[in-house]
């Protein structure tokens, strides 16, 4: 089974508001998901991100695919970037 993390559309029409979760690369978009991870909050100007770091480390070690949309929302937390650290080193 091929995991990805990827957003799952939630909220009303024009307020979009998302959460990361893990779910099959076969499943829908907004459809059956295996864990939550985080959520994105795009309407909102301050602290738009909250990710639970152990979840999604473990995920990501377990060989989980981020989309392009949730990669770039790690890399704003800086989890992505220990996350390619700790690989080069073996960890």
């Amino acid at each position: 089974m091929a995991v990805k993390l990827r957003l799952k559309r939630m909220g009303a029409k024009q307020k979009p508001f998302y959460r990361i979760v893990a779910a099959d690369s076969r499943s829908p978009r907004d459809g059956r998901f295996i864990e939550i991870v985080g959520t994105y909050d795009p309407t909102k100007k301050d602290n738009n991100i909250t990710v639970d770091e152990e979840k999604i480390t473990k995920w990501l070690n377990n060989g989980a695919q981020p989309t392009d949309t949730v990669k770039s929302i790690l890399s704003t937390t800086g989890i992505w970037a220990k996350y390619k650290s700790n690989k080069k080193e073996g960890k």
